[in-house]
């Protein structure tokens, strides 16, 4: 005879599912609906008007072009930098690694406020102020605390009796770190590129403090839009 599932333990679940897929679905619904009102439950009407009436202004297009280019040169540059130092956390054994390691909470740690006027302060001195490269630089310190931690814990995870393994079979380092360590560290790598990338993408406010305000950001654009739709005034980005 088997068991019957709990009432209350699936009630929970549901409960969850409909909590975290709801709005989500709820949005999901919203971005094709051209006409919904109460009562009813479903859209009366369904297309693509909205969508053509963002994507055919060019001052959305640009900030989104700008945003995706400075995202993904960031994260990019950010996991050439940060995957190898996570691999000699994990595996290397030097004086203050430890510390080292705390030390990327300091980006979190610290008000940033206090920090980006440290930055603009720096960034005003070499002429970094309103430059492609200077808000790329400055968005690099968002991902920095995923590309570090993350890989770290996911090398330290990889069994070294592997690695050694392949060395006793004849295998070279090179071939043992692309064949043997990287497959195995490869999806926690791919989940902090994810997460970098994102968390980057929604930092609309430092672009704000130092770029502005030659640099556009797809952030501005989209928050000043709704409201121009309702005045016929462009919308204006930052």
């Amino acid at each position: 005879m088997t068991a019957r599932p709990p009432i209350a333990g699936m009630l929970i679940a549901l409960t969850m599912v409909l909590v975290i897929l709801g709005p989500i679905l709820t949005v999901m619904i919203w971005a094709f609906a051209e006409q919904w009102r109460y009562p009813n439950l479903l859209p009366t009407d369904w297309g693509l008007k909205f969508w053509y009436q963002m994507l055919g202004r060019e001052t959305v297009i640009t900030p989104i072009l700008t945003s995706l280019a400075i995202t993904s040169i960031s994260t990019t540059l950010v996991a050439v930098i940060c995957w190898p130092a996570a691999y000699a956390f994990a595996r290397l054994s030097f004086p203050g690694r430890q510390l080292l390691l705390f030390s990327f909470l300091a980006i979190n740690a610290v008000p940033k406020f206090t920090l980006f006027v440290a930055i603009a302060t720096v960034f005003l001195q070499i002429g970094l102020i309103g430059t492609f490269w200077g808000v790329v630089i400055v968005q690099m310190l968002s991902a920095m605390l995923f590309m570090i931690w993350i890989p770290t814990a996911a090398f330290r995870g990889i069994p070294p009796a592997l690695e050694e393994a392949a060395f006793d079979l004849g295998a070279s380092r090179l071939r043992v770190f692309l064949q043997v360590t990287m497959p195995q560290a490869l999806p926690a790598l791919a989940a902090s590129y994810v997460l970098g990338f994102v968390t980057i993408l929604l930092r609309w406010n430092r672009p704000c403090w130092l770029a502005r305000p030659r640099s556009r950001r797809c952030r501005f654009c989209c928050c000043s839009f709704p409201r121009s739709l309702s005045s016929s005034r462009r919308p204006s980005c930052a």
